[in-house]
């Protein structure tokens, strides 16, 4: 505490004595490294949303360093895409790009609330990161600890290797003023050490004047090192000019006071207070990280049994990832990658025995081999970027997760955890001649528990997705061909390529499209008719799979006549409990408790309800099916032989 008091004091001292600033877009002049005096401000939470549009095209700038050296690496940190990376600096998309090179971001800047920003997320690896680490070592200070600190509901003392942040990136549009002198975009620049404003403003061809109009500072004004400017730009930034930059030094840590800030004070100048305040932060971070680490093996056993995650984009098919770099024990989930694994083609070739038919699962889904550790790789064509970048937003243990990747000839594999018991569809439509069954194995099928077992692991993602994640997410193609069985039939859904955010921002809490696309007789009615998205577009697309797993039918009966239409003549009217036994799946025989059956069938019903108000939340369907699941746990099927053969024997005494 004493210590945490004197860092704070010396912050508050030294942040003090800096020349303020009336910046329309104001300079943050080292604010960012006050993170706990409770000081607030308005500069650090970003740059105000003045500017004539509320989204732009707009570019960030990365020094690289491992392992974010390559353009989908430095894309997967930043939420951009690789390929504009690649073009923007005018390298390949699978670059290795030497340490310490400036990289050019492209990102799209919008308005959030008050403020600009372009939103990334980040999931902390280690215990003993911290919101201050992440904006400054992780981020390079295109964000600041304030800002993330005021985007997340976690407490700054209480941080945990898994916890998903959002990150908000510095940026902004141009201002009226601004594009009335000729300016197109702004640069969120990161000030190296011994770099001047005139300086920064020769390397992009703008003068001195116009990058000091841009941050609102005086021709006097102190610039500092690891502080982040806008610069505003004519054009595209060129890439030629950027790779003669001067290298930056490292986050700071222990700098000395620049010599020759009395020759010219727009010189960057790094104050011995900060090279102090700073020895005091990483003592105290180091001691922290040393003492958290003696201590781990207490804190991973508390951890939650979830796993970073991934996708896949295809219709029914069974897509996933490597598991051998992520593994579960009776401590805990245990973290062992920083990022996703970089393959080379040659080795995706020879993992897949050169992609031959015989490891073909379903399209272009191909089953692979890496020193024993089976995964499933899939090609996509064209950039995925956007479902790798829903991707490292989630983190359950029932959404199938990505591994890694590799880009060739403009074609990308993605390397999913494989699903050793292939889709659900495959066990309840195992005649279904769309694909064939690689996976089933001597069972015939999926008993009573099985099913909800699997039932419940959909609800527990989809609650996730719908509750827990930051913005909320819709899955809006969830079917049993995107549900994966592991090696013990534990459900985990896949195929986020219609995936989408759920903006707080729109009016009534649903957004409305005119590009309807998805999966006949999963489709929510109001979807298919008006294009409303919202989150109860899963909830009715789940009620289709709870009544593929009471009846083995597909979600299409016949040709035209929707599963869940059928559902509403079973249980309406007389005689709902033998028109039931007629519903359920003949496989079960008589192994099925009926009482539970028509519980279950009674929440799809309600799921696949035409009016989107009658539908259940998914955390009431999430509950209702824990309590299924519970009573399933002391059923016993001989309970239900019996009361068959006592049945019989009423009959034939009749």
């Amino acid at each position: 505490m004493a210590k945490s008091y004197w860092v704070s004091l010396i912050l508050l001292i030294f942040l003090n004595y800096q020349i303020p600033s009336q910046a329309q877009q104001e300079y943050v002049n080292n604010k960012q490294l006050d993170c706990d005096s409770g000081v607030v401000y308005n500069a650090t939470f970003g740059n105000l949303c003045n500017g004539v549009s509320r989204s732009c095209n707009s570019y960030l700038t990365f020094r690289s360093i491992a392992p974010y050296n390559t353009p989908p690496t430095i894309a997967f940190l930043l939420s951009s895409t690789a390929s504009a990376i690649a073009t923007a600096n005018n390298i390949s998309d699978v670059a290795l790009i030497p340490d310490n090179t400036m990289v050019i971001v492209p990102v799209n800047c919008s308005c959030s609330g008050k403020y600009y920003q372009h939103n990334a997320s980040y999931v902390l690896k280690q215990h003993g990161e911290t919101y201050f680490s992440v904006a400054n070592n992780t981020y390079q200070a295109l964000t600041t600890c304030q800002a993330i600190e005021n985007q997340n509901v976690y407490d700054k003392r209480n941080l945990s290797a898994g916890m998903n942040l959002s990150v908000p990136l510095r940026c902004a549009c141009p201002t009226t003023k601004q594009e009335d002198s000729g300016f197109k975009y702004l640069l969120t620049y990161l000030v190296a050490q011994g770099e001047s404003v005139s300086g920064i403003g020769s390397l992009f061809g703008i003068d001195e004047q116009s990058v000091l109009d841009a941050n609102e500072l005086s021709d006097s004004a102190f610039i500092f090192y690891f502080t982040p400017i806008m610069v505003p730009l004519t054009k595209v930034p060129d890439p030629i000019k950027l790779a003669a930059s001067p290298p930056p030094p490292p986050p700071p840590s222990t700098a000395a006071a620049s010599n020759d800030s009395s020759s010219s004070k727009k010189w960057v100048i790094v104050g011995v207070a900060i090279g102090a305040v700073l020895i005091l932060l990483l003592g105290l971070s180091g001691f922290l990280f040393w003492y958290c680490r003696r201590r781990s093996h207490q804190w991973k056993s508390q951890l939650p049994s979830s796993a970073p995650t991934s996708t896949d984009i295809t219709k029914k098919t069974a897509d996933s990832g490597t598991t051998r770099s992520w593994s579960i024990s009776s401590e805990g989930l245990r973290y062992a990658i920083d990022s996703l694994t970089v393959y080379k083609f040659e080795d995706l070739q020879k993992a897949t025995s050169f992609f031959s038919e015989a490891n073909q699962i379903k399209g272009s889904v191909y089953r692979a081999t890496f020193k024993e550790d089976a995964a499933a790789v899939k090609i996509y064509k064209g950039d995925v970027s956007k479902e790798i970048s829903i991707l490292k937003r989630l983190n359950h243990t029932n959404i199938t997760r990505l591994s890694g990747f590799c880009v060739h000839k403009g074609d990308t594999y993605l390397v999913y955890e494989f699903a050793e018991n292939g889709s659900l569809d495959d066990w309840l439509h195992p005649n279904n001649d769309k694909s064939k069954n690689k996976f089933q194995n001597s069972l015939s099928t999926l008993n009573w528990r099985q099913r909800v077992q699997i039932a419940h692991n959909i609800a527990d993602a989809l609650n996730y997705l719908h509750n827990y994640t930051n913005p909320p997410h819709i899955h809006k193609n969830l079917q049993s061909g995107n549900v994966l069985l592991d090696e013990n039939f534990r459900a985990k859904v896949s195929n986020f390529g219609l995936a989408r955010v759920l903006d707080d921002d729109e009016e009534g809490g649903f957004q409305v499209t005119r590009h309807v696309i998805g999966t006949q007789g999963y489709m929510a009615p109001e979807y298919i008719e008006n294009g409303v998205i919202t989150a109860k577009m899963d909830v009715f697309a789940f009620g289709v799979v709870i009544l593929e797993l009471i009846s083995g039918k597909e979600a299409i009966v016949g040709e035209e006549k929707l599963l869940s239409s059928c559902a509403r003549e079973v249980l309406e009217g007389e005689n709902v409990r033998e028109k039931l036994r007629g519903f359920v799946d003949p496989s079960f025989g008589d192994e099925y408790p009926l009482d539970l059956v028509y519980s279950m069938a009674q929440l799809a019903k309600r799921c696949v309800e035409r009016d989107i108000n009658s539908r259940p939340g998914i955390s009431e369907v999430f509950m209702t099916l824990s309590k299924l699941q519970s009573s399933t746990v002391d059923w016993d099927p001989s309970d239900e032989l019996d009361r068959s053969r006592s049945v019989s024997k009423v009959s034939d005494a009749r």
